[in-house]
């Protein structure tokens, strides 16, 4: 089987298993806060900022092990990682059906971070097997199995935490997560690509450093996508409280679901085409637009008097933030030497991880201090600097970008 088609073979089963990964996590995060409320008796302003802490705690451990399975990626092959993380990733969300206090679930979100990047993983997979001049085609492409996972999954979880409970829908989490382990185990060939560049062996961690450090845009990019993390993850662990002042607790965990999902939907109409745009366009002017748009459309959230108005604002958001992953995976894949890319997207990774820590908390915080609006009102603020500030480096950026095979 030649290169070609071993490369479209890998992003099918790829596409699957990040369909089953993202819409097995995806699947708890409606009902997490609610799931906090049953572990006793507990005040509102106690459940919100545990949920911002257990939401971001994951992303804790994924930050500090993103660049080391990078590296690992790099030196060994991605589909081990990808093994280990699934495999991970199943144990953990199963033995969370079986706790009795938060502190255990908080402590196994924290252990669950280790395995935490498989999507993340992925990208670095079917980026270094795929010409770089379709790189943004082929990530959005992938991206839409996550996505569409994404889209799935709340959707599914709440039906399940409304009629089996919430205990049984980690089980059944488990065992798609198991499954997206054993696709990648028996469907994924993974090969070298020749490259005239160094090989990994060649490069020390300081190295990976000094070649992210010297160039000011590939920084600005990593820096924007942490404060991108930052901002969109600020309402996720809330967002089912939020719903619940709007709507009512009725049927809450599938409502919680469908407002968790319009982002999803929106995200998986566009991901691919953001994807070619930026392809033909170039991927920082897509960002810059992408982060704006995403800014102006977040604000009115906060400021709904409906579900169903916070649902379609969610749609649109997923429209333009969705796109913003995808081509700015690409746009590594321009800048990095093949041997490195793995570690390079690992430090991405990490400060995006970084921003998934934060985030929870500050949304967490704020909710609980001042009110669900102030939480779209900063995050719009962080959407904004952060478009302002990439346009800003595009412009000093004088000489072009030296992009590798």
């Amino acid at each position: 089987m030649d290169k070609e088609l071993v490369a479209k073979r890998n992003l099918l089963i790829m596409w699957i298993s990040n369909f089953f990964i993202a819409g097995s996590m995806t699947m708890i995060m409606p009902f997490l806060s609610l799931y906090i409320e049953t572990l006793g008796d507990f005040s509102t302003q106690y459940v919100q900022v545990w949920s911002g802490l257990i939401f971001g705690v994951t992303f804790f451990t994924a930050f500090l092990f993103s660049p080391i399975w990078g590296r690992f990626g790099d030196r060994y092959g991605r589909k081990k990682v990808l093994i280990i993380s699934g495999g991970g990733l199943a144990l953990c969300v199963f033995l969370m059906g079986a706790i009795h206090s938060v502190m255990q679930l908080f402590l196994l979100r924290l252990f669950m971070g280790v395995f935490t990047g498989f999507i993340s993983t992925s990208q670095a997979l079917i980026s270094t097997q795929t010409p770089k001049h379709l790189s943004g085609r082929a990530l959005g492409t992938l991206q839409t199995g996550s996505v569409t996972g994404s889209l799935m999954g709340p959707l599914l979880g709440g039906v399940l935490a409304d009629t089996v409970g919430f205990s049984s829908t980690f089980q059944f989490t488990s065992i798609a997560l198991f499954i997206a382990a054993l696709f990648v185990l028996f469907g994924v060939h993974e090969y070298r690509i020749d490259s005239k560049e160094k090989s990994i062996e060649q490069y020390s961690r300081k190295d990976v450093l000094v070649h992210i450090l010297a160039q000011p845009m590939l920084v600005t990019i990593m820096i924007v996508s942490m404060f991108v993390q930052v901002a969109h993850f600020s309402i996720q662990p809330i967002l089912a409280l939020y719903v619940s002042e709007l709507h009512g607790l009725a049927n809450l965990a599938f409502f919680s679901g469908i407002t968790f999902s319009a982002a999803g939907l929106g995200n998986l109409l566009m991901a691919r085409r953001w994807g070619e745009i930026a392809d033909n366009i170039g991927y920082e002017k897509v960002l810059i637009g992408l982060l704006l748009a995403s800014g102006i459309i977040y604000l009115p959230g906060g400021f709904v008097s409906t579900i169903w108005q916070l649902i379609a604002l969610r749609f649109l958001l997923g429209i333009t933030i969705g796109g913003i992953i995808p081509v700015r995976t690409a746009y590594i894949r321009q800048v990095a030497p093949i041997a490195i890319q793995g570690e390079v997207l690992g430090y991405s990774t990490s400060l995006r991880f970084l921003g998934n820590i934060l985030g929870p908390a500050l949304g967490g915080f704020l909710a609980g201090a001042y009110g669900y609006t102030s939480v779209f009102i900063t995050t719009t603020i962080l959407l904004l600097a952060s478009g302002i500030s990439l346009a800003y480096m595009l412009q000093k950026q004088t000489s072009g970008i030296k992009q590798y095979n």
